[in-house]
């Protein structure tokens, strides 16, 4: 078969899928669990810049800009409050929880915002398979993998739709008859469909199944994998006692 028309065929981003899966799965472990102290005081910096450098390695320059924008202000105020307010008031406590979940979960967020964006179901599948996942695990995640965005886009569709016949300020049950039944109706056929989406590409074949998906490690994938690998590795020996 021709390469021509099979965009696929080429490596679309920088980084292999499965390098994604472990910036996604250091930075959700580290930064969620993870506390102030010890030598997790330089390895949270790192994990929390590590989602801005890959925006910017994606020419994603809104994202990454608001992305750092919201880390640093979250970091700034935190410190304010913590040095120069000692007296914890209802709203002092309002406010460090508030920077505390803006620095656990924004990370998270947006290496997951960036994985989906630019990772293809093919690539991901192509990744999870060279991983001997099970199959009973890649399909489910496939399809979850394009159901939200699917969903998200079903959902502006019907808010243009609903604008368009003039009842864009429906609140309470008019709510629930123009926007959430809707899009729960929707969310039943899109679950469908790409469930047979999935099948007819062969996933749950019993054959070895092949992809025109290039994947494979680069030298990029190379230093954010031995970041992540170092920095669960410091969290690992420091959650058991370790001497840093």
């Amino acid at each position: 078969m021709s390469a021509q028309g099979t965009p696929t065929a080429q490596r679309s981003t920088i980084l292999d899928p499965r390098t994604k899966l472990l910036v996604l799965a250091s930075i959700s472990t580290v930064l969620l669990t993870g506390g102030y102290d010890g030598a997790l005081l330089v390895v949270r910096p790192i994990l929390s810049l590590l989602p801005f450098v890959l925006l910017l390695m994606e020419r994603k320059f809104v994202l990454a800009i608001g992305y750092a924008s919201l880390v640093a202000f979250a970091t700034a105020l935190q410190y304010v409050i913590t040095a120069y307010m000692p007296s914890f008031g209802l709203v002092t406590i309002l406010l460090l929880l508030m920077c505390g979940f803006a620095l656990r979960l924004a990370p998270g967020i947006a290496t997951g915002y960036y994985m989906v964006t630019t990772t293809t179901v093919n690539e991901l599948v192509a990744g999870l398979e060279r991983m001997h996942i099970p199959q009973t695990i890649v399909i489910p995640l496939a399809v979850m993998f394009r159901f939200v965005p699917t969903l998200l886009e079903e959902a502006s569709a019907i808010g243009r739709a609903v604008r368009m016949r003039g009842t864009g300020n429906n609140r309470g049950l008019s709510f629930l008859e123009y926007r959430l039944v809707p899009l729960m109706m929707c969310s039943i056929r899109i679950g469908e469909e790409l469930s047979a989406s999935a099948l007819t590409r062969g996933l749950g074949a019993p054959c070895k199944r092949t992809s025109i998906s290039t994947i494979g490690f680069h030298l990029a994938d190379g230093v954010v994998g031995a970041i992540c690998i170092g920095c669960l590795a410091i969290f690992a020996l420091q959650g058991f006692g370790g001497a840093l």
